[in-house]
């Protein structure tokens, strides 16, 4: 170094102060630099003896003013004194910032003066360090100073720090090196455990520098930006301005700092419904922030949506809630369609399987974005309904029959997911393309008892038969299958009872099922009646004055309930007496077509191929069906269903 310093000063150069263009002065008074091209000059009338190459720009310099404040430059020009050539060329591979950066390192060389800002404090910094701008090559080099202003003005302001990490995007692997990112990260992850007001914004406590609508006046201009509160949301709109790798290493931070898993959460959701075009409809959470002061001074990052969705997988935490599963729901379709690999895919799914019973029917109408033929994913959700079964060993452990299945806590999720699957079948039944084994296999996803009525089931089968009538007698029974008819509520019942898509055993067992419900309610109904007439007829004079007044409004009150019951019981012994009627006709018919025909021993009509469970205390009914057990032909069942059906049958079933 001492002998470098003494052949400068032996070619005419001083060293002190590094004033380049005063040194510069008796030779040739030097203006600046110029440009033409791709090359830059030295306004100086001493001939260049250096060519620093730059991302294929070319700097016309000398030597000595570099080599007196850059260790590498140095030590380059030291290795290269035995070359003959009068000029000496030196590239500079991946310089951090390019020749736009290279070119404030000439002027900070030739003794101008930097100014650093926010934005350039981080580029300066690695391109200091690229060179050896140490002050083993003169005082107060720009190393030192560059380190200087970073920890004293970048690390103590939050607008500061967040453009300078932000600018770190172009140089992460040096500033990884020079620790800038992770203190930069350090620095934020405290403010934001902080009261805002106490850093980066003084005009947060002055009132003078508001608008009358709150928004922060800057010299007297309304910038629209809102004064920050003490709420935990303030500072999403601000660190979504950062890259993904940036905002990962930030949120993992702040994990670890102990900030809120519901709070990151947030701050993940906001920054993905910034950079996920279509994700807004399915964010959920809150809608949109107000800007803030940095983020005025910012430009959103250039993010990469398969990167973002890998890296917003792996953040996000094992968070329950319906807003939640809304967002969960739209990462899965955008997923779908930029086409991540199938593990991101899966663990989505098994996010959204553990939190099945918070989902709504919107959300699983996700579109099939591959070449099926089908218009929904129904296998997408298939693969969550069994996540959503696997989750609960407790309760699928659990006998049918046990009486604690109805109390348990997770019996009311199983219930709540049985409906919305029903829902969604009904939704996807009219496409034309959905095969039958498939509508089967979500139907029985569920365990048996988590639907306690099957009247979505049956509705859903219901427009799935109207859309599809090419079906086979033998598929519609096999869907068929797929209900419990002793499920079906008495509405449902009937409107089984007329619905021409069904096959004709299932019309019967339905009749069946309908005969017992509307006996077991008439038999309910006469056990009311007799449990309320017995108070009436026991009821004593009272001895006060008030005895009559309460004993001829008891009595008033008993008479109007006796009243309406045997309406109601004289519509139920109607609609038994109907039923009976035509299944009275149906097994004369039978007993008919059974004389008449040979084939005796067909197994269509034989109790097994109806399929009744005959109940207890029902032998009229167990007789009934043994004697309709003879074979008759389908056709004789066909001729005689619409002449023994009373007109009355054909209400409208109220759920359809």
């Amino acid at each position: 170094m001492k002998n470098r310093v003494k052949s400068q000063e032996e070619e005419g150069y001083s060293t002190k102060g590094g004033d380049f263009y005063q040194l510069m002065a008796p030779a040739g008074r030097t203006s600046g630099f110029h440009r033409q091209g791709n090359d830059w000059f030295c306004n100086s009338s001493l001939q260049s003896d250096i060519t620093v190459v730059v991302d294929e720009v070319k700097f016309h310099l000398h030597k000595f003013p570099l080599i007196s404040r850059c260790g590498k430059i140095a030590t380059i020009f030291e290795e290269s004194e035995s070359s003959s050539e009068s000029t000496l060329t030196v590239p500079l591979e991946e310089f951090p910032g390019g020749a736009d950066t290279f070119f404030i390192v000439v002027k900070f060389c030739y003794g101008g003066r930097v100014e650093f800002t926010p934005r350039n404090i981080v580029i300066l910094y690695c391109a200091a360090d690229y060179l050896s701008m140490t002050d083993d090559y003169g005082d107060d080099n720009l190393l030192s100073k560059s380190q200087s202003y970073f920890h004293k003005q970048i690390l103590k302001d939050w607008k500061d720090c967040i453009l300078a990490l932000q600018s770190c995007e172009l140089v992460i692997p040096r500033a990884d090196k020079l620790q800038i990112i992770s203190r930069c990260i350090n620095a934020l992850s405290v403010m934001i455990c902080t009261d805002p007001s106490l850093f980066g914004w003084p005009m947060m406590m002055y009132g003078s520098l508001q608008s009358p609508g709150g928004s922060i006046l800057w010299n007297g201009i309304n910038t629209g930006a809102k004064i920050h509160s003490n709420e935990s949301d303030w500072w999403f709109e601000d660190v979504s301005y950062l890259c993904v790798e940036l905002f990962e290493r930030l949120i993992q931070t702040m994990e670890a700092k102990g900030i809120s898993p519901e709070n990151l959460a947030r701050a993940i959701m906001y920054y993905c419904k910034k950079y996920l075009p279509g994700l807004g409809r399915w964010k959920g959470g809150q809608s949109g922030l107000s800007r803030t002061v940095a983020s005025f001074s910012m430009t959103p990052a250039n993010v990469n949506q398969n990167a973002l969705l890998k890296s917003v997988i792996q953040l996000l935490p094992e968070k329950k809630g319906k807003s939640f599963c809304r967002f969960l729901m739209g990462l899965l379709r955008v997923a779908l369609i930029l086409g991540v690999n199938h593990t991101s895919q899966d663990s989505l799914e098994r996010r959204i399987g553990l939190q099945l019973d918070l989902a709504t029917l919107d959300g699983l109408l996700i579109p099939n974005y591959s070449d099926s033929d089908t218009l929904y994913n129904t296998d997408c959700v298939e693969r969550m309904i069994r996540h959503f079964v696997s989750s609960e060993p407790s309760v699928t452990s659990i006998s049918p029959s046990s009486a604690d299945l109805d109390t348990s806590p997770s019996s009311g999720r199983f219930k709540r997911v049985a409906k919305l699957v029903d829902n969604y079948i009904a939704e996807i039944a009219s496409d034309v393309n959905l095969k039958p084994g498939k509508l089967r296999v979500l139907a029985e996803a569920l365990p048996e008892y988590s639907r306690s009525l099957h009247d979505g089931l049956y509705r859903a089968l219901d427009i799935y038969l109207k859309a599809h009538p090419w079906l086979s007698d033998k598929e519609r029974e096999q869907l068929c299958n797929i209900i419990d008819f002793q499920k079906l509520s008495i509405d449902a019942c009937a409107h089984a009872s007329q619905n021409e898509r069904l096959p004709l055993r299932v019309v019967l067992q339905v009749l069946f099922f309908e005969q017992m419900q509307l006996r077991t309610a008439l038999a309910g109904c006469l056990n009311v009646l007799d449990a309320e007439s017995a108070p009436a007829a026991s009821l004593t004079v009272p001895n006060d004055a008030a005895g009559p007044r309460v004993q001829r409004d008891g009595w008033v009150t008993v008479v109007r309930e006796n009243q309406v019951l045997k309406v109601d019981m004289e519509r139920m012994r109607s609609r038994v007496g109907e039923l009976e009627e035509e299944f009275s006709k149906i097994k004369e018919e039978m007993k008919k077509a059974t004389k008449s025909h040979s084939y005796r021993s067909s197994p269509r009509f034989v109790p097994k191929g109806i399929g009744c469970k005959l109940l207890p205390r029902a032998s009229d009914a167990q007789q009934d069906i043994v004697e309709s057990s003879s074979p008759t032909p389908r056709a004789s069942l066909e001729q005689a269903r619409p002449s023994t059906r009373n007109p009355r049958h054909r209400k409208s079933f109220s759920l359809f």
